[in-house]
């Protein structure tokens, strides 16, 4: 393993208890940073913590603005400044073609995967922005660059997400803070859980390399893109896809 310099960095990672969270939050750790865990599983996120060493645990939920506030006061009390944010937290939704899906499954998808990632960065930018530093990494998915059918809601929260991070990083880019995206292919996580089994194998169909990726190598991604050495990426889209996706 290549050793990315996070030393002194602090960095919240949404999702952090487990999956791919959990191997982005490892990756820091290792590379000499800490971590604040998000997530709204207490005992998971708490366990993680522990088990990270130099990461505090932060039980919220991400689509409420005041749990965000307190959260953010939280890991300020704990770590005393934030310097990357990794909005990584997500759920699938489960599968279904778009006019049988429930219109609030629809809604919390989007609410989960697009409209938690704009209000914790609200939440953090003003403090990267006041320190001349900040990293923001936004994990979306291939499935927002092409849609995956049947998945309609989670396809429009990524592509969502993607456009947000494209914004975003026009806003920041002489403030020293970047932010850029990753689009991976799926990965064998927890999410799996909430699709099918047919969804699943048309997923690792699509794929050339024939496989899923791994979270280390979605973490590896990630917290180069939390480095310093990231430093004229801004607003961009990084794929990892086993060929999947080439634009």
């Amino acid at each position: 393993m290549n050793r990315l310099d996070l030393t002194g960095r602090v960095a919240i990672v949404t999702g952090a208890a487990r999956g791919i969270g959990l191997a982005i939050a490892r990756r820091i750790i290792e590379s000499g940073g800490s971590v604040a865990v998000w997530d709204m599983d207490g005992a998971a996120a708490q366990d993680s913590a522990r088990a990270l060493g130099r990461a505090s645990a932060h039980v919220l939920d991400l689509t409420d603005e005041d749990a965000i506030a307190r959260a953010h006061a939280e890991t300020l009390a704990a770590h005393g400044k934030v310097d990357v944010l990794v909005n990584n937290a997500g759920i699938t939704g489960g599968n279904a073609p778009s006019w049988a899906l429930p219109v609030a499954e629809w809604r919390r998808v989007v609410e989960v995967n697009l409209i938690a990632p704009y209000l914790v960065t609200r939440a953090v930018v003003p403090g990267m922005i006041a320190g001349g530093y900040g990293r923001i990494v936004n994990i979306a998915s291939i499935a927002g660059k092409e849609g995956n059918p049947n998945a309609s809601h989670y396809s429009a929260s990524k592509a969502g997400l993607i456009g947000f991070t494209k914004s975003l990083g026009k806003e920041l880019a002489r403030t020293g803070v970047l932010a850029n995206c990753i689009t991976p292919a799926a990965a064998e996580t927890d999410l799996f859980r909430q699709m099918t089994s047919e969804q699943i194998a048309w997923m690792r169909s699509k794929i050339p390399m024939d496989r899923f990726v791994t979270v280390e190598e979605i973490a590896a991604m990630a917290c180069w893109l939390a480095s310093e050495e990231c430093s004229f990426s801004t607003g961009a889209v990084f794929d990892i896809s086993g060929g999947r996706a080439v634009y």
